[in-house]
């Protein structure tokens, strides 16, 4: 099982990036992708999660109405797309997954130790 993420990188403040997590190996499509960050000093912390194969997501009250988390479940793909980016966005981006399951239902459960895989990070820095 592997988690691939991608699309960090330097942005202007009001700037936007879009993140891409894709899956592989796993064994079923009954899994919940979450998005964490993290800074240096802080606890990691969920962001963004979404369901495969179910209708159920999740943001942190800090990027509600700037972030927006789809997916593509033929290509085991979550996007995030983060629009009007603020410099207290810059952290550590990983891509964590909750499952497989046999079946669902499934939930967006906002604890690290919840997540059983885990990707590399991906560096978004928002800076002028």
């Amino acid at each position: 099982v592997q988690l691939q993420a991608s699309g960090g990188g330097l942005v202007q403040p009001g700037g936007s990036l879009t993140l891409s997590c894709t899956a592989s190996g796993f064994t079923s499509n009954y899994y919940a992708i979450m998005w964490f960050r993290e800074v240096p000093g802080k606890e990691r912390e969920g962001v963004s999660c979404i369901c495969m194969k179910e209708d159920c997501t999740y943001y942190d009250n800090s990027v509600k109405g700037r972030f927006t988390i789809a997916r593509n479940d033929a290509n085991h793909t979550v996007y995030l797309q983060m629009n009007n980016l603020r410099p207290e966005d810059t952290a550590i981006y990983y891509c964590a997954a909750d499952g497989p399951y046999t079946f669902g239902p499934l939930n967006c459960l906002v604890t690290p130790p919840s997540y059983d895989y885990w990707g590399q990070g991906t560096l978004v820095t928002v800076s002028s």
